[in-house]
């Protein structure tokens, strides 16, 4: 049951009254209010906290899980609603039993299972609701969402390894410019201050230079910080715009050395999308619509949609995806091989098995040309934080001071 929260008003004397209630959905709490001889105004679904339970996160994880469950009890012989409400128990996510709760609620008023998923975009994507209408109307909803859990733990899992690739390289970065800045604010001045007190005594240069960088950071740190948040909000927000949007997704295929990581990541997923589409028996077109969507990357989405006008024309997809300088040229490869022997479900699977191993190939060659860069930063840094430091001391021994 899910924690629902209401408005209504008293007939008698025109005041609102506000409660909540346990229920399984929103008809059994406007039943209740009707029964107490209130107009409903409204219903909405609230933590323990009174926060609304639609800004807790639904993990991918979860999704996955929750096909999983369907397809088990669908296949089982249960009826929809019955599984839904079985699954609706035992998940512990609190938005994700808001979200089946108000699916239950739609498709025991008449709507399809897709139509009502269709409502919550934010949870179910279109590659999902597509599956599940797929699915419906051939009857096979249970191999449906099993071949959607397959499709979503492999995508998981790709981008996972993805991020995994990048995380070591900022972590790095992060703790060196932690290090260098205790250095600079904490550990230089102490040197500057030794000086002081010995007449006629001069730092070395890059003592002089990073103990400006040392000054600056201690007198104005605020300025620093403003700028730094100022930067950020202002990239966060222009990344969100299409141009900014259009230039990162640029980056992504070009720049080296994650330009073709990003590409077979992104071929890996059109393919195992596609793939899975296909087996529902969702149409060609509307599975090049979908794709274009899912893919999530400008260049991909112009490339794809293009490659749908000319299938559209007659084409065939291999033939209208051969010669785009975004897709790797073992796609239409495959794609035309599938198309000839009538199995393009296989080929896209068998495609997208390769780039997800390809991806892993190249993490792992990407990993082999980071360390040894970020070894060489590093000790260039180490150089120069140590000379600071260590050239004053030494001039000072030479200088019989100590």
């Amino acid at each position: 049951m899910v924690t629902y929260a209401y408005t209504a008003r008293d007939p008698v004397n025109g005041k609102k009254v506000s409660g909540e209630i346990q229920a399984n959905s929103e008809q059994e709490v406007s039943k209740f209010v009707k029964d107490q001889d209130y107009a409903l105004l409204e219903i909405h679904v609230k933590d323990s906290s009174g926060f609304t339970l639609f800004k807790t996160r639904i993990a991918t994880k979860e999704k996955i899980i929750f096909s999983r469950q369907l397809s088990t009890l669908i296949n089982a012989g249960l009826p929809l609603v019955q599984s839904l409400r079985s699954v609706l128990n035992q998940t512990r996510n609190k938005a994700l039993q808001v979200v089946l709760s108000q699916v239950i609620t739609d498709i025991e008023a008449g709507k399809t299972f897709s139509v009502a998923l269709e409502k919550h975009p934010r949870v179910f994507n279109q590659v999902f609701t597509s599956l599940v209408a797929a699915g419906e109307a051939s009857g096979t909803l249970d191999r449906a969402l099993e071949r959607l859990s397959n499709q979503q733990e492999k995508d998981a899992e790709l981008i996972g390894k993805v991020r995994g690739a990048m995380i070591y390289p900022i972590i790095v970065l992060v703790v060196m410019v932690g290090v260098v800045s205790f250095m600079l604010v904490s550990v230089l001045p102490q040197v500057q201050e030794l000086y002081n007190g010995i007449p006629g005594a001069r730092l070395p240069l890059v003592t002089r230079m990073l103990l400006a960088v040392s000054n600056f950071i201690i007198g104005y740190w605020w300025v620093l910080a403003s700028i730094g948040v100022v930067i950020a909000v202002f990239t966060t927000r222009w990344a969100r715009t299409a141009g900014g949007k259009r230039f990162i997704d640029g980056l992504k295929l070009r720049m080296w050395p994650i330009g073709l990581l990003f590409t077979k990541m992104y071929m890996a997923r059109f393919t195992r999308t596609a793939s899975t589409l296909v087996a529902t028996g969702v149409p060609l077109i509307q599975v090049l619509d979908i794709t274009a969507e899912t893919v999530d990357n400008i260049y991909l989405n112009d490339s794809i949609k293009y490659a749908t006008e000319k299938v559209k024309g007659g084409k065939a997809l291999s033939t209208a995806l051969t010669g785009d300088p975004n897709f790797l040229e073992l796609v239409p490869q495959m794609l035309k091989i599938g198309e000839d022997s009538g199995a393009i479900e296989q080929m896209l699977g068998k495609t997208a098995d390769y780039f997800e191993k390809e991806v892993d190939n190249t993490i792992k060659s990407i990993s082999t040309i980071i360390e040894p860069v970020l070894m060489v930063v590093l000790g260039i840094v180490a150089i120069v934080i140590v000379s600071a430091i260590l050239l004053p001391i030494y001039g000072l021994v030479g200088q019989n001071v100590f």
